[in-house]
């Protein structure tokens, strides 16, 4: 989040926090992805904003708040695309991100085997909703991984 808050001038500190907090609930309630949320945010604090940052990235997974601004925008589309980069990752030799092409990403992609839990069609839409092609994001994401590649283990 903060690579794309970076590119887009944007306030990277606060993008970076949005990130962090994005899944608050799903380790401890999965089933309830986004129902616990709301209510651990405002407890510890947090605006209305960020609640609303965090809810819209399960737009249409698991709740309908639509993502509005674009940082919500970029999370709800980033989300599952970073789990498709992980997940090709692992599969290389090396583990890691620092060697990863957008072009293993763009045919990992296109199989729908791999990775099946990835939703493809939210990161279409999502891409859409930035006015960037698949391939832009893909490349932003993989350059943000590799800037927190120590803090990812990859």
């Amino acid at each position: 989040m903060r690579y794309f808050a970076r590119e887009f001038g944007e306030d990277e500190e606060y993008w970076g926090i949005v990130g962090l907090l994005h899944d608050v609930d799903y380790e401890q309630w999965p089933e309830e992805h986004l129902k616990v949320a709301p209510r651990l945010l405002a407890e510890a604090g947090f605006e209305e904003d960020v609640i609303h940052a965090v809810l819209s990235h399960g737009w249409g997974l698991c709740v309908d708040v639509k993502p509005e601004r674009r940082m919500e925008i970029v999370l709800y589309t980033i989300d599952e695309l970073t789990g498709l980069i992980t997940a090709a990752a692992y599969m290389r030799p090396s583990r890691s991100v620092m060697d990863m092409e957008v072009s293993s990403v763009k045919k990992k992609f296109k199989d729908k085997g791999f990775a099946a839990g990835v939703n493809r069609e939210v990161i279409q839409n999502g891409c859409e909703m930035l006015g960037l092609p698949l391939e832009d994001v893909i490349q932003k994401s993989i350059l943000g991984m590799r800037d927190a590649h120590e803090a990812l283990g990859m």
